[in-house]
């Protein structure tokens, strides 16, 4: 097998902020036990990885755990769609044994087909008001 195939490659990270804020507003929030996804398709031709761990997850020893886990999983199951995917770990993935994660994570990627876009909530307009059923 070739590096690109085994490896994470530079081409396969999301970096920069606009490009994690457009899977958060137009992509697809799909939860699992042990981690949040954002899935948004994207115009290149590999699938991509972002990982949003934030300071509420713990300490950097953690947060940086917590990025190689997801780096990892990302890693062992190369999509052929070209995707980019957002995890943000919850607390629990850090205790959380490897095949337990591997599975959670490939029923959460399964269950994306079934999720509803993210960005605002449904039946609420930009205003926070409820939004007129009537016609």
């Amino acid at each position: 097998m070739s590096r690109s195939q085994t490896g994470f490659e530079r081409s396969e990270h999301i970096r920069h902020r606009r490009e994690f804020e457009r899977a958060y507003e137009h992509g697809i929030r799909v939860s699992g036990r042990f981690m949040l996804l954002f899935v948004i398709a994207n115009d290149g031709p590999v699938s991509r990885l972002g990982v949003a761990a934030t300071r509420k997850l713990g300490s950097s020893v953690e947060r940086n755990r917590a990025k190689r886990l997801a780096r990892e999983l990302f890693r062992r199951r190369k999509l052929r769609d070209a995707l980019d995917i957002i995890i943000v770990p919850r607390r629990d993935m850090l205790d959380a044994p490897f095949a337990s994660l591997e599975a959670d994570y490939h029923a959460t990627l399964e269950r994306r087909a079934l999720a509803r876009p993210a960005g605002r909530p449904v039946g609420r307009r930009r205003d926070g008001a409820r939004a007129s059923t009537r016609l």
